[in-house]
């Protein structure tokens, strides 16, 4: 049979608190009003009595699901499983579950999240969308649903409550580009997917090649994966004129080229450096280790938890949208 589920009453007895103290703690309610040391009696007892709260009979009492969404364009790839983990990290601490949706970048997919919401399933949606637009939020954000869109590329907030949490792409790019120049490469390719964050990240390596006076060379393929880099590195290495530098629109794109850059006997980055993008785990052990953009996705994640928690928790309603940059850096490593 089950083992019975410890009471409120249980743990206030144990804490020698009210009822009413356990409530309002454990509830996830503010407790900036309790002093520390009850906070604490009150956790332990928790812990020791291993109490679990009653989701269903909080939702009820709160009309809140103490559940958020985390929404991703591409499960598969490793950066977003590390960017749901920040989220899940940031909101566990505050007793929130968190779901992960994987919309493959489809705009009907991304349509159906928002249905979703309004279906009153959970109280806030973190996510990527490429398909949707800021008005298409609105009525999530009439029915009391937080919004938080992570973006790739400079946002300015609007009268709208949604909030905006974004890492310049554009200027990631330029910098990537920029430390490849200072590396001399001057005939640097760039291999990159359609939609997502594509446009940005093209546009930050175009503008810098033509402020060096260079022609752009851009190879777009169908896809963000390794698959995809493979086939756009074997159409590169076909031309006259190998470029001495490949610039992949993300790490699977550069750990692809990377293959066949080996598999055709040249040698990295003697014969041909590679640049990525994201800083994935795989970046990092790969031989040679691979140059790339980290975007700091766990952080990234836990910032939008936390972001999200304020507005949920802290914030009047309909108060406008906040928008906040995060920090890149340029990991150089072996591959350029």
């Amino acid at each position: 049979m089950p083992s019975r589920r410890a009471t409120q009453r249980e743990v206030a007895r144990l804490a020698n608190v009210s009822q009413t103290t356990v409530s309002l703690i454990l509830g996830n309610s503010t407790t900036q009003s309790f002093p520390g040391d009850t906070l604490e009696r009150v956790f332990r007892a928790a812990r020791e009595l291993g109490y679990m709260p009653n989701r269903l009979a909080q939702a009820l009492k709160t009309q809140r699901t103490m559940t958020l969404a985390c929404v991703v364009p591409d499960i598969g790839n490793p950066f977003y499983p590390a960017l749901v983990r920040g989220v899940q990290l940031a909101a566990e601490d505050a007793g929130y579950d968190v779901i992960a949706l994987n919309t493959q970048s489809d705009a009907d997919r991304e349509r159906r999240v928002l249905e979703w919401g309004m279906q009153g399933r959970v109280d806030g949606i973190i996510g990527v969308f490429f398909a949707l637009r800021a008005t298409e939020f609105e009525p999530l954000t009439r029915a009391n649903v937080g919004v938080l869109r992570i973006e790739t590329s400079a946002k300015k907030s609007g009268p709208l409550p949604i909030d905006n949490l974004f890492v310049d792409n554009v200027a990631a790019a330029t910098a990537a580009t920029r430390y490849l120049l200072e590396r001399g490469h001057r005939r640097i390719t760039m291999i990159t997917g359609t939609g997502g964050p594509q446009d940005n990240r093209a546009l930050g390596y175009q503008r810098t090649m033509l402020e060096a006076g260079l022609v752009p060379d851009i190879l777009v393929n169908s896809g963000f994966d390794e698959e995809a880099g493979i086939q756009a590195t074997r159409e590169v290495l076909l031309r006259p004129e190998r470029p001495s530098a490949i610039f992949a629109a993300n790490d699977l794109m550069a750990i692809g080229a990377m293959s066949v850059i080996r598999d055709a006997g040249y040698r990295i980055p003697d014969d041909i450096a590679v640049m990525g993008f994201d800083d994935i785990f795989a970046a990092r052990v790969l031989t040679p280790a691979l140059s790339t953009v980290n975007q700091f996705q766990n952080v990234l994640g836990q910032v939008a938890a936390h972001m999200m928690l304020q507005r949920l928790t802290e914030l009047p309603e309909n108060t406008p949208g906040r928008h906040r940059e995060m920090p890149f850096e340029i990991m150089r490593r072996q591959s350029a």
